[in-house]
């Protein structure tokens, strides 16, 4: 198997094309290209005069071909196998975000019909409560955008690229991924994305795979207890209904999402060892969506229709020593309500996969550490994270609307009145006004200088209209759950996983990292 990198062609090059100008540089006719696949494809806009694609190419190829700086040997790829001893007691896996439904599919794929305790509900009943939510200001905190089945990212733009080394984890989840429903092209986009609305699709096509290798779901089951002896995990306690029941267990994973701040502190009390770790809090900046397309793409290929909604990613190092950055950029998009506690309000970005939407939103963050949240507790930044979210609910109007400012306003420290060509996007609906009645000066004066900097970089970031809706506390978990060289914390047969253990940042990395959790007890 050969990869031809580096392949580029205009936008609108046909599957054709493609495979006859990869013919053209490897040096064979077109029929001598066996198993022909796009492994990558990116855009490269840096001329907007010439908007372009640029492709890899994976194919066997019946001739001797020469590697040179573009072509490269494959090696085979093997598929991921879990062999886990049984022990006769079945495993659990608390949540069912990416980290959970990893760890369960992988443990259901070694035959021990793992228990998947989830505290919201399954996906389909989660997304009626997230609307009546929206549309009336009613918060279920047992089921709401952070707590459910498929976890924080069934409600975001679903993206699926990542910082991590790509390899036999990664391409499980996006395998899986593609064969429970979402599109093909996630297989090979150098920024994949699934939606929001393909997402409740591929989340409920897992369920089912798992049940029917003989896991099991119990939703509206929450984890409230540990029981520990010598240092060993023996049962955990389970409370559905308002009761409470023990189940023995002797292998938890723990995949809780960053936002189960009650199971931080059950865990914290029940001598789990944890500590703080720096994360980020800001705002959601929306802007409209044609005018990052233009930014990004120049007058010329604005409106490609090859292209769709464009998306940017900016970073920038200040100096009062703190950096911006932009995060989860959703293109054509909405700012949504992501509270999971009553009288707290919390912003997240989401967007359905065809990203059509008028605006495109990301998170404008500053990035925070012991400095601010202080260091007394290894759950100091969580609570941190609630004093803001609590703020922006009253100044909200204590009624879930989110507080709200013009980006002109706010570079100019004056309160806004009303909104402008912008109209934001987040419901149940904004107060107009200052977000530093909200937010701290130092993370203010970053964002300040960071919208500045960041409009040297793409043009009209700073634009007067654009809607600044706070806050934004959620985008890491403020705590890291220690875990050794084995995969589990100081109690043996605890296994702390994904992004609310605090290893990793997104639903690729979290669902990798729960598979490489489970593979830590594969045996020969």
């Amino acid at each position: 198997m050969l990869r031809l990198n580096n392949l580029k062609l205009p936008l609108e090059a046909t599957s054709t094309h493609i495979k006859n100008a990869a013919a053209d540089k490897m040096h064979c006719a077109p029929q001598d290209m066996q198993n022909f696949k796009i492994s990558k494809k990116s855009v490269d806009a840096r001329n907007k005069n010439n908007v372009h694609f640029v492709y890899s190419i994976d194919c066997e190829v019946a001739k001797n071909i020469l590697p040179d700086k573009d072509i490269e040997f494959l090696p085979e790829e093997k598929n991921l196998c879990f062999k886990i001893k049984d022990d006769g007691v079945r495993p659990i896996v608390v949540g069912s975000g990416p980290a959970g439904m990893f760890a369960g599919l992988a443990l259901a794929e070694a035959g021990l019909r793992p228990i998947i305790i989830e505290r919201g509900d399954e996906v389909d009943m989660r997304r009626r409560k997230v609307d009546y939510f929206w549309q009336n200001g009613i918060l279920d905190d047992e089921s709401n955008v952070q707590f459910g089945e498929g976890g924080a990212g069934t409600f975001s733009d679903g993206k699926l690229m990542t910082g991590i080394k790509k390899d036999k984890f990664t391409r499980k989840v996006m395998q899986e991924f593609y064969a429970a429903g979402a599109p093909a092209e996630i297989l090979y986009l150098a920024k994949p994305h699934i939606g929001t609305d393909n997402l409740r699709r591929v989340v409920r096509n897992i369920r089912q795979k798992i049940i029917g290798l003989g896991g099991e779901y119990r939703f509206k089951s929450k984890l409230a207890g540990l029981k520990i002896a010598a240092e060993k995990l023996q049962a955990v306690q389970i409370e559905h209904a308002g009761q409470v029941y023990e189940l023995a267990a002797n292998r938890l994973f723990l995949a809780i999402g960053h936002s189960a701040r009650d199971t931080f502190e059950m865990l914290h009390q029940s001598g789990i060892y944890m500590t703080s770790k720096p994360f980020a809090v800001g705002v959601r900046i929306e802007h409209e969506q044609k005018m990052i397309n233009t930014a990004q793409y120049g007058y010329k290929f604005a409106n490609s229709p090859y292209l769709g909604a464009a998306d940017y990613k900016l970073a920038v190092h200040l100096p009062n020593g703190r950096s911006a950055y932009t995060f989860c950029m959703c293109p054509g998009g909405s700012v949504v309500a992501a509270a999971s506690e009553k009288g707290r309000v919390v912003t997240n970005g989401m967007s359905e996969f065809a990203r059509d939407k008028v605006n495109a939103n990301a998170a404008l963050l500053v990035g925070v550490d012991e400095r601010d949240f202080g260091q007394d507790s290894p759950l100091s930044g969580m609570y941190w994270q609630r004093k803001l979210e609590e703020k922006a609910f009253i100044v909200g109007g204590n009624n879930y609307y989110a507080p709200s400012q013009l980006v002109g306003d706010f570079l100019q420290n004056k309160s806004s009145r009303k909104g402008g060509d912008v109209e934001p996007s987040y419901r149940p609906g904004v107060a107009w006004g200052n977000l530093n009645a909200v937010l701290p000066p130092v993370i203010i004066e970053t964002m300040q200088a960071g919208i500045v900097e960041m409009a040297k970089k793409l043009h009209g970031f700073d634009c007067y209209d654009a809607v600044l809706t706070g806050v934004e506390t959620r985008s890491s978990s403020p705590v890291r759950i220690v875990r050794d060289e084995t995969m589990q914390c100081n109690v043996r047969g605890i296994f702390p996983c994904g992004e609310g253990a605090g290893y990793a940042g997104g639903i690729t990395s979290s669902a990798a990292d729960a598979l490489k959790t489970v593979y830590s007890l594969n045996v020969d």
